[in-house]
This record gives structure tokens, C-alpha cells and sequence, in this order.
């Protein structure tokens, strides 16, 4: 009897898995569908300068919102206990208050300087929404890992569709009518965020019970080994992808890092649709799949859906930008179409890592993860800089590599961490490789026949 039970309890899981994912693949893919059609009239709006200047505001806002929490919202996931939970998820929001203010008390004092440090004199006068969005990200991400741990998917996938209207409809909106330059890229920006923090902390303020602050610091020193390795790796993380960013709009030209901002965007669409909506499902259950001793096969089925789901699609996108992006997104776009095709392995990597990466925190790897992203930081920001000083009409290409480069290495620790051996995961992936082979040969056949095509070819 008890035999047969247990395949039944692996099916009814997996099937809430894959129930789970496809609620929020819908929302989202409905959000990003807003985002996708808003895109090309933005690009039409906004000069690849805006959007520099966007791609330097948002790296600062990423860089420093992602460690607002003090990580205490990752933690969030994985108390057995509801009420410690909700303890955690004010901790967070405490600390992202504190971390706002003190930016907005930078800002205050020294806009100009904080802008020219930056290289981007023209941001001084909108550095006050730095603040703002740090404070709004950071709720945010507390409220939605709530609602991970409660698999409210439902809900966490009819805010991102609100969360792209509003932000699309605030940047065009801006563009169109107002005419007030790259302002109404930031504001919007900083919208995305700031719809959903009302949107989800209603839901949570009109049941939530008492917060005691007794039991908050004894959360914040139970859980301390997240501010302690998880923010500086979680700082590492988000400077190894952001600093260059920035870098490169002062080296080169923030026209420049538009149009990286523009091929990020455009590459980050299957992150957002398939990835994120699998990573959220992946940490609700991750904490309950190691206590059971079952995190490793738990990972690998998680790796293979993401090839299936999405190296295709990817690969795709990489071959097919070169000759679409100039006719999708206006003449001064072309070259965001070759950076596509360059971050396309890049992509790739974190596109089948970050989704399972957090399987470091379950087991307890802070430290490694730390030492990882460091040395992700060190890589990047080296490559781009040998780029400006050897070739600087490549420094984007060489921002490229070395994403690739430092993805390849976290994919291979975060396996180790978590038991998986290669032979398992190769002999997963195989199944995809077929589909995946399909997507690549008939993007590259299309690639062909528009060459063929356009004005002037042979």
C-alpha cells in the first residue's frame, strides 16, 4: 500500500508545480506583452541618450535597492512559522526604510557632486527619485516573497500586469504629451514598483496581526547571517551587473548604454516570463524539498523545464535581432540589435541559474555565494575597463563576455552546493537539445531570407 503512494504524492506536487508556474507565466506574460508593445513607441520617444541616462539611474536604483532589506526578505521563505514570516517581512521593511533615508540625506546634501561622480551631470536634478524607488523596491520584494511563501501566485501575476501599465503608461504619457525628456523614462521607471507596493500591501495590512518588536530582533539575530554574506552578495551581484553600466555610459557615451539598456530589455523578456515565475515557484518549495533530502532532484527537473522552456526562444531572439531591431525599434536602434546577439550566451547562463540559485541559500552556502559574486565583480568591471583602455568601440561586447564567462561558473557552484551531479543534468538537458536545435535553424533561416531581401543585398 504504501508503495504506490508515493509516485501519486510526487505527481499531485509536480502538477502544483507546474499549476503554480503557469499562473504566473500568464500574468506575466500579459505584463510583459504591455511591456513589449510599449517599447517600440518609447524608442520613437526617447533618444538612445534618455535611455543612457535611464540605464545609469536604474543601475544606481538596482545596486542599492537590492540590498534595502538587509536580505531579511529572502529569509522570508523559510520559517515554518507563519507569525515569524510576518515578523520577518516588517524587519525588511524597517531596514528599507532606514536605507532610503539614508540616501535621501545624500541627495540632499550633494546632487551635483553624486551626479558628476556618476559622469552624468544631467541626472542632478532627478536623483531625488533614487531614494523613493530604493524605499518602494525594497517593499516590494518583502511583500512579494510573502506571498511567494503563501503561493498567492494569483495575485503576485495580476500585479505585474498593473505594474506594466502603469509604467508604460506613465513613460508615454510623459513622452508624448509632456515632452519633459528622460524624466518620464525614471518616473515611470520607479511607477513599476510603486503600484505594486500599494497593490499587494493593502492585501496584507487589512489581515495582518500584531508585530512585536521583541520578537523582530530576535528574528533580526536568528537570521543574521543574512546581512552578514547574503547583502554583500546580493551588493556583489547587482554591482557586477550595474557598475559597468555604468562605466561604460561615462567611457564610451550614454547613447551607448541605451542601447544596452534597450538589448537587456529585449533579453530579459524569457528571465521575466518563464525564469522568474519558476524561481518564485522553486523557493516556495525549495526549504521543504532539502529537509525532505530530495533538493538536488528537485533542482535538476527545475533546470531541465527551464531548457525546455526557454534556450530556444532565447537563441532565437539572439539570431534573429541583427536585422529586425532596426525595423522594430527605428534606424538609430541597429546597434542594440548586434548587442543582443552578443549577450545571447550570457543570457542564456543566468536564464538557467538564477532561477535555482537561491538553492545557496537554502543550504546554507552564504559564504560561497559571497566569494562568487566578488569574484563576478572583479571579472566584469576588469574586462569592461581593459575594453575602454584597448578598444572602446567594444567595451559592450566585452560587458557581454564576461557575463557568460562569470554564469557559467555560478551555474556549475550553485550544482555543487545543492548534490547534482553532471551526468544527471546532461542526461536531462538532452531532451531539450532537439527543440532547442529547431528554434536555433529556423531563426537562422529567417535571419537569411530578410538579408536576402532588404534593399541593396546581393
Amino acid at each position: 500500500m504504501t508503495t504506490p503512494k508515493a509516485p501519486k504524492r510526487q505527481t499531485a506536487a509536480s502538477g502544483g508545480f507546474a499549476r503554480a508556474v503557469l499562473v504566473l507565466v500568464s500574468g506575466t506574460a500579459l505584463a510583459h506583452g504591455l511591456t513589449a508593445a510599449a517599447l517600440p513607441v518609447l524608442s520613437r520617444l526617447y533618444t538612445p541618450t534618455d535611455f543612457g541616462l535611464l540605464a545609469v539611474f536604474s543601475s544606481v536604483l538596482s545596486i542599492a535597492a537590492v540590498a534595502a532589506c538587509l536580505r531579511y526578505d529572502v529569509a522570508v521563505a523559510i520559517p515554518e512559522r507563519d507569525d515569524d514570516a510576518l515578523h520577518l517581512v516588517a524587519l525588511a521593511l524597517s531596514c528599507s526604510i532606514g536605507v532610503a533615508a539614508l540616501l535621501a540625506t545624500a541627495v540632499a546634501i550633494a546632487p551635483g557632486w553624486i551626479a558628476k561622480c556618476l559622469g552624468q551631470p544631467a541626472l542632478a536634478s532627478m536623483l531625488w527619485l533614487v531614494p523613493v524607488g530604493v524605499l518602494l523596491a525594497g517593499a516590494y520584494s518583502a511583500l512579494q516573497f510573502w506571498y511567494i511563501r503563501q503561493k498567492r501566485f494569483t495575485l503576485l501575476a495580476r500585479t505585474r500586469i498593473v505594474q506594466s501599465a502603469s509604467s508604460a503608461g506613465t513613460q508615454i504619457g510623459l513622452g508624448w504629451w509632456a515632452a519633459i525628456g528622460p524624466f518620464g523614462l525614471l518616473l515611470g521607471y520607479v511607477m513599476n514598483t510603486g503600484t505594486a507596493c500599494v497593490s499587494l500591501g493593502w492585501q496584507l495590512l487589512r489581515k495582518a496581526p500584531p508585530i512585536s518588536w521583541s520578537r523582530m530582533c530576535e528574528l533580526a539575530a536568528e537570521y543574521s547571517r543574512f546581512p552578514k554574506y547574503s547583502t554583500f552578495e546580493a551588493l556583489a551581484n547587482s554591482a557586477a551587473i550595474q557598475l559597468p553600466i555604468i562605466m561604460i555610459a561615462a567611457l564610451a557615451a550614454p547613447a551607448e548604454a541605451g542601447y544596452l539598456m534597450i538589448a537587456m530589455t529585449v533579453m530579459q523578456a524569457p528571465m521575466s516570463l518563464i525564469g522568474t515565475a519558476i524561481g518564485q515557484v522553486y523557493l516556495s518549495r525549495a526549504p521543504a524539498e532539502h529537509r525532505r533530502g530530495q533538493l538536488g532532484r528537485f533542482t535538476v527537473d527545475t533546470l531541465n523545464g527551464l531548457f525546455k522552456a526557454g534556450a530556444g526562444p532565447m537563441l532565437a531572439a539572439g539570431i534573429l535581432s541583427p536585422v529586425l531591431f532596426g525595423h522594430i525599434f527605428g534606424a538609430d536602434w541597429h546597434r542594440a540589435g548586434w548587442l543582443v546577439f552578443w549577450m545571447t550566451p550570457w543570457f542564456l547562463l543566468q536564464f538557467l541559474a538564477v532561477p535555482i540559485a537561491l538553492g545557496l541559500h537554502v543550504t546554507g552556502n552564504l559564504r560561497a555565494a559571497l566569494q562568487l559574486q566578488a569574484g563576478g565583480l572583479v571579472l566584469r568591471i576588469a574586462m569592461v575597463w581593459a575594453a575602454s583602455k584597448w578598444q572602446v568601440s567594444l567595451i559592450s561586447e566585452a560587458y557581454a563576455i564576461s557575463g557568460a564567462i562569470f554564469y557559467l561558473c555560478y551555474l556549475i557552484v550553485i550544482l555543487a552546493a545543492v548534490g547534482v551531479s553532471w551526468r544527471s543534468v546532461a542526461l536531462g538537458l538532452r531532451f531539450g537539445a532537439g527543440i532547442t536545435l529547431a528554434w536555433a535553424l529556423g531563426a537562422a533561416s529567417i535571419a537569411f531570407c530578410i538579408h536576402l531581401l532588404a534593399p541593396g543585398s546581393a
